[in-house]
């Protein structure tokens, strides 16, 4: 009987926000880091538990769906999501913050709460949303506070997260807002 090991493959593109670091094992899209670096690979692949192996077509598709988001020219990711890396209530409110919330809308922490049935309040929502190990492709730039952007954990904070919105049209554009480069430190 042969044994069948489940491996992670990582993939990495250049984009506005500089270059993403993609972890796919065989059932998707696990891992999603704004920089690719040999520290944030050593962290993807100790967090995911995995032997890597070089295996490009598996974050391909992943891969391919950046680019044209980065470009405008795709409003959805339809990847298959590898939900390893996240608890039963992080699962929850992820899947339905990726099937429920397209591109161009945003929900409040307290929304997305309803959306997925938990009850878990608004502070909960942010602490999941914070830990997403799959920012962009699952949307958490799109959960808003009640009276703000709220926070964003990825990159290089909630100019990332501003920058996302105004790429998807839920912030309206500045006159020095530029889609080729990202967003500048303040």
């Amino acid at each position: 009987m042969e044994t069948v090991t489940e491996t992670l493959t990582l993939g990495a593109i250049e984009t506005s926000l500089g270059r993403l670091l993609v972890g796919a094992t065989e059932n998707g899209v696990a891992h999603l880091s704004f920089k690719d670096t040999p520290g944030t690979r050593a962290r993807a692949v100790k967090r995911a538990g995995l032997p890597v192996v070089d295996d490009p077509g598996r974050t391909a598709e992943a891969l391919a769906g950046l680019a044209d988001y980065f470009a405008g020219k795709s409003l959805t990711f339809e990847v298959p999501i590898d939900w390893r890396l996240t608890s039963d209530v992080q699962r929850k409110v992820l899947t339905t913050l990726y099937e429920q919330v397209p591109y161009g809308k945003v929900v409040t922490y307290g929304e997305l709460d309803r959306l997925s049935g938990l009850n878990v309040g608004a502070q909960a929502i942010g602490q999941v949303m914070g830990s997403n190990p799959i920012p962009v492709i699952v949307p958490c730039h799109r959960v808003v506070a009640a009276n703000g952007l709220g926070g964003y954990s990825g990159g290089s904070g909630v100019e990332v997260k501003r920058w996302l919105l105004t790429l998807e049209g839920s912030v309206p554009a500045t006159l020095d807002w530029d889609p080729d480069q990202g967003p500048t430190a303040p």
